[in-house]
């Protein structure tokens, strides 16, 4: 059953060199972990309180850490609603319905620099660790039109980080940015992470849940993921407002 098979022993992961995961709790990052592990690393996860609408993500991140047994895992607390610019961390009305395999916009749940800030705090955990790697679950082919999704973005930050550290100007610290979803559709991520044992029964990804955490099902996070699953031939195990699984 997917969840269920081919698990990665703790002690493998104890066992190896450190990497920090970027986990928001949402599909791609824990499949992400997933592959961190598979990959001999043992990984510290990082998640962020940056005033996003709600709080499920960052429940689904501490279960998917505890499942998947890290390291360690921190809760960065940023105020990024200061400034807001985004749907998810202000009151904007979050898009519903949109056709996301033809919308080429940069949508309004894009939250500006998110991923530069969040790499940026990675960058400084991993070069506390003597870490020469973080993981990120970018996507290029199935995602929402961010910016900062794309490989030549993950490549100009890999290349400025090691130039901003300390580890890497004295030539101790060797920075490399995993992305290894970077041209997987939502469908080949379900899939891999089916091979790899991950349990999405503990994840969440929706902009704009329910109180309960219930999946709204409309919204671009939703329809992406629900395409993924309906292509992959799997069943989507979270609770949804509506029933919109296939």
């Amino acid at each position: 059953m997917p969840g269920t098979e081919n698990p990665i022993p703790h002690s493998v992961v104890n066992a190896a060199k450190p990497a920090v995961v970027l986990l928001s709790g949402g599909l791609d990052s824990t499949t992400v972990l997933a592959v961190a592990r598979r990959d001999g690393f043992s990984p510290h996860a990082m998640t962020f309180r940056y005033g996003q609408r709600h709080s499920h993500e960052i429940d689904a991140a501490h279960r998917v850490a505890a499942a998947q047994g890290v390291s360690a895992h921190v809760v960065v607390d940023i105020d990024l609603r200061q400034w807001g610019g985004s749907a998810l961390t202000s009151d904007a009305a979050v898009p519903k319905d949109r056709d996301v395999s033809a919308a080429h916009d940069i949508p309004i749940t894009y939250v500006p620099a998110r991923n530069t800030i969040f790499l940026s705090f990675a960058l400084a955990w991993a070069e506390t660790l003597g870490a020469t790697d973080i993981f990120v679950g970018v996507n290029a082919l199935d995602y929402s039109g961010y910016p900062d999704c794309r490989p030549e973005y993950l490549r100009a930050f890999e290349h400025m980080a090691n130039l901003a550290t300390r580890a890497g100007v004295e030539g101790t610290q060797r920075l490399t940015i995993h992305a290894p979803l970077l041209h997987l559709t939502k469908a080949g991520i379900v899939s891999l992470g089916h091979s790899l044992g991950v349990d999405y029964s503990l994840t969440t990804s929706c902009y704009d849940p329910a109180p309960d955490g219930a999946a709204c099902g409309h919204c671009d996070a939703c329809l992406l993921r629900l395409k993924g699953f309906a292509e992959a031939g799997a069943h989507d195990p979270i609770a949804y407002v509506e029933s919109r699984r296939s």
